[in-house]
């Protein structure tokens, strides 16, 4: 099932402010996991898992370490829910 980016968008932003503690208004498209956000590998990889189960996609471990933003990730799983 395709999703539209800006429910994927919110879904992400959502599950990054509920492991993260990050204010809602923190987190943009723009921003960097690790260098905006201070997201650790840990934390991403609960991210990821916590992406894959709402969305219904694979991320594969290899994919993770290109999805530099925000963004990225967004357009990742709107491609793979293609």
């Amino acid at each position: 099932m395709a999703h539209e980016a800006n429910d994927v968008f919110d879904g992400l932003k959502e599950i990054i402010v509920d492991e993260t503690g990050l204010a809602d208004d923190a987190v943009t498209g723009e921003k960097s996991f690790s260098d905006d956000l201070l997201i650790d590998s840990l934390s991403m990889m609960t991210i990821v898992t916590l992406a894959e189960d709402k969305f219904g996609v694979e991320i594969p471990d290899d994919a993770v370490k290109d999805l530099a933003t925000v963004q990225d990730a967004v357009d990742f799983i709107v491609g793979a829910s293609a």
